[in-house]
């Protein structure tokens, strides 16, 4: 497989925060730097950029600067970039890196994400829909799936993705205390992170009294708007054996999309893309879920993560709620730990590129209070919610 000739070299993240009131290069810079250098490279050595989405993208603080201000900050001579938001999930990008490197267009690619959504929250509330599309809110005409979706009220993920939570648990008697545990383990995890947002702890009650957000959601249910930026490198395989860090080498990766792209129009509401996702990854690798010593699954909402583990084959379409009721199976010590950083329910949404992080941090042994036991070998990091989702197998070698 192409992707087997790519490997994660080195990693990188600027500080992470709740309206650090810092500008996003400035951000951007601190991560891949540090990136750069954690792989013991000098950015001559850098011939490949890759984001998502792009620096003109979504509303504000939603992405920092795109390929061009950052290349030409750093005085980059690519001979590959890629960056924009039609990709298989936020970790699209690192993909599309991966494949440039796989087909010998590029020999170390550095790939970033950089939010300031907190920052660009101000001191309030959330925006209304208007000003969070980029306007003021005066005048807005809605497009897309918003002129479909509006007229119900249903406005952002926070509600569609709430709608696909309310069809498991109606096919499959999911309850609210088994999706808890998602939110409840991100939250013990996060307490071992410096880096984490909310670090205090997090009860049973406190999460069953938490205001709703949209049923089945509570406010627990739900990611932390953050700043902060994150950034990796990806290098030709062979290339990497004289550098400062032991690879990781790509598996595999799952990219498919096989269902109708849509937040409202896929076949089977209880699943979304990255049922399509994880196909492919276990199609591309003789190892299976079994082999897989550390779980990094995108938990925008705490759903997607139990998704995401049925999508990956941890357990049994339709089992997620009794694979995580309890909490025991994905603790740090469990049969699969999950989101060991706290995910972005606690530690902060980072937007897809944190799960990657911190799979590199564990297989390299570096978690620190929260490092798994028993010298993992075999990561995933998956992101992505609706129509899109990617996924990769880390293997340290």
């Amino acid at each position: 497989m192409s992707e087997r000739r790519a490997a994660i070299s080195g990693i990188g993240q600027s500080q992470v925060g709740r309206r650090l009131g810092r500008d996003p290069m400035e951000l951007t810079l601190d991560a891949c730097l540090d990136a750069i250098a954690d792989a013991g490279l000098d950015r001559r050595d850098i011939d490949g950029l890759a984001t998502y989405p792009g620096g003109w993208f979504g509303p504000r603080g939603f992405s920092g600067p795109g390929i061009p201000e950052l290349q030409d900050a750093l005085r980059l001579n690519l001979s590959w970039y890629a960056g924009g938001p039609e990709l298989p999930g936020q970790l699209g990008s690192v993909i599309e890196a991966i494949t440039a490197v796989g087909a010998g267009l590029a020999t170390h690619v550095l790939c970033f994400r950089t939010v300031w959504e907190s920052t660009a929250q101000g001191a309030g509330g959330r925006s209304g829909i208007g000003a969070s599309a980029g306007g003021d809110g005066a005048g807005f005409r809605a497009s897309g799936i918003l002129e479909w979706t509006l007229p119900y009220g249903a406005a952002s993920a926070a509600v569609w993705i709430a709608l696909y939570a309310q069809r498991h648990m109606h096919e499959y008697g999911t309850t609210r205390e088994q999706l808890a545990q998602i939110a409840l383990t991100a939250r013990r995890n996060a307490a071992r992170n410096p880096k984490a947002i909310y670090r205090e702890p997090l009860t049973l009650d406190d999460y069953l009294a938490a205001r709703m957000i949209s049923t089945p959601f509570c406010l627990y249910d739900c990611d932390v708007p953050a700043d902060g930026a994150t950034a990796v490198v990806v290098s030709r395989a062979d290339r990497v054996r004289d550098l400062r860090r032991p690879p990781l080498r790509v598996e595999a990766v799952g990219s498919a999309l096989r269902g109708r792209p849509s937040w409202d129009q896929f076949e089977d509401l209880t699943t979304m893309a990255m049922r399509d996702a994880g196909a492919m990854l276990w199609q591309r690798t003789d190892l299976r879920p079994r082999h897989v010593d550390v779980a990094e699954l995108y938990d925008g909402f705490s759903f997607l993560a139990l998704a995401w583990i049925e999508a990956l084959g941890f357990c049994a379409r339709g089992e997620g709620g009794a694979f995580v009721e309890g909490g025991a199976n994905i603790a740090l010590e469990g049969e699969l730990p999950l989101n060991t950083h706290g995910g972005q329910l606690s530690a902060g949404r980072l937007h897809g590129y944190g799960f990657l992080h911190e799979a590199a941090l564990q297989l390299w042994g570096e978690g620190g209070a929260r490092q798994v036991a028993g010298d993992p070998r075999v990561a995933v990091a998956a992101a992505g919610g609706g129509p899109l989702a990617g996924c990769l197998l880390l293997v340290r070698d």
